[in-house]
């Protein structure tokens, strides 16, 4: 095997296969290093709930066999009421999307190394970066490195590209279940839904959920960040798997529910508002950035974009006469980022801080909200548009706005 490429992409995830994928298909020799050994991928690595809509699955190809499940709604629920919202989705089985990606990214010409744990930058007499060790002394080297390692960001981190917060960073687990009551009287027809619990008796600074996969079939979970606000609601001493296994004790949905034999899947990532995402002859994507959707944890679709984006600078820098990869020829991915993958950031990232901050009845009054606003409202205010967010507002929110305020800003 050549040990140099036009571009070494370290991890075999959604971004960086996605990567490899529009990249081999411009004819580049592109090798990807994955840290799991090919027989097992992605057994330790299958973290995903694989939401996602039909628009990631047509404009990256991706085939209706990977799919689990489509949907037609979006339930937000509070502790005391819910509200419903048309909005086609779709419930990946992880694994297999993974494997697709990886599979088509071979056919169109990228190569693959398992079993290929990067650990370091290898860096010019001028400290820029040309390659990458993975297993010790193994090495790699490239005209464009991209690190697609999500939150591990070794090469990343390494390069002073991100910085990724502890106190950012999100935990969750999730259950897939059989025998699970989709269309309670008490709740809202989940059948063919994708449901986001906000409650914090549940995930304190966070939110559940339950993705249908079939008529009585779901994957079940939930997360939150281990910051101040979860502090706040949260129980001493409590795990997130025992805030799960409480979920699933109190809630009549589980009362004759199983747990799939060997479905259990659990992840990390980090919401917080991005910093730098490349440098010389390197690009950061996927939740390496992070890229992950603040407010519903919305990855698959928004770690292809910056794939694609990332790609597509890759790909003008090369056809370039003088090949030039320095920063500033780079720095087009992050203009395509903050244009494509996700505009508005800071302002959504915003509203999630205050969307956790508030109490259980605001969540209740939120659904009703919701109810009589018109239907875009949501949409919009989800993309962070302010005018949508103050119709959510009332006057009697000024002193959680206030103290949003004090905690983000200190006045």
């Amino acid at each position: 095997m050549s040990d140099r490429y036009d571009v070494a992409i370290a991890g075999a995830g959604p971004a960086g296969a996605q990567c490899a994928r529009d990249l081999a298909a411009r004819d580049y020799d592109v090798v990807v290093l994955e840290t799991e050994p090919e027989a097992e991928f992605p057994r330790q690595s299958n973290k995903s709930t694989a939401g996602t809509f039909p628009s990631m699955m047509s404009a990256f190809g991706v085939p209706d066999d990977v799919v689990m499940s489509y949907t037609d709604d979006v339930v937000l629920e509070s502790p005391n009421s819910y509200y419903e919202s048309y909005q086609p989705g779709a419930v990946l089985e992880f694994a297999e999307f993974k494997r697709f990606l990886v599979a088509d990214g071979r056919e169109n010409g990228a190569e693959y190394r398992f079993d290929a744990r990067v650990s370091r930058p290898i860096l010019d007499d001028d400290g820029v970066i040309e390659g990458v060790r993975y297993n010790g002394d193994e090495a790699v080297y490239a005209d464009v490195v991209v690190d697609a390692t999500g939150p591990a960001a070794p090469i990343a981190s390494a390069l002073d590209v991100v910085d990724l917060e502890r106190e950012n960073q999100a935990i969750g687990i999730e259950y897939e279940m059989a025998g699970v009551e989709m269309n309670h009287p008490e709740y809202a027809d989940l059948r063919r839904a994708m449901m986001l619990r906000l409650d914090h008796d549940v995930a304190p600074g966070g939110y559940a959920w339950i993705f249908a996969t079939g008529e009585d079939t779901a994957k079940v979970g939930l997360c939150y960040i281990q910051n101040d606000r979860h502090r706040e609601f949260a129980d001493d001493g409590k795990t997130i798997d025992g805030y799960l296994e409480d979920w699933l004790a109190t809630d009549p949905r589980f009362a004759d529910a199983e747990r799939i034999d060997g479905k259990v899947h659990r992840g990390s990532a980090h919401i917080q508002r991005p910093d730098r995402m490349h440098t010389d002859r390197f690009l950061a994507i996927g939740d390496t950035v992070p890229s992950i959707d603040p407010l519903w944890g919305e990855g698959i679709h928004k770690g292809m974009k910056s794939a694609r984006a990332a790609a597509a600078t890759v790909d003008r820098c090369l056809t370039d006469s003088d090949r030039r990869v320095d920063a500033e020829s780079l720095s087009v991915y992050e203009r395509l980022w903050h244009r494509d993958v996700a505009p508005r950031a800071g302002a959504r990232i915003a509203l999630t801080e205050l969307l956790y901050l508030a109490p259980n009845e605001r969540y209740d009054r939120l659904m009703n909200d919701l109810r009589a606003a018109d239907e875009n409202t949501l949409q919009r205010a989800n993309r962070g548009e302010k005018s949508a967010m103050a119709k959510l507002l009332h006057l009697d929110d000024f002193p959680l706005l206030a103290r949003y305020a004090r905690e983000r800003f200190g006045t």
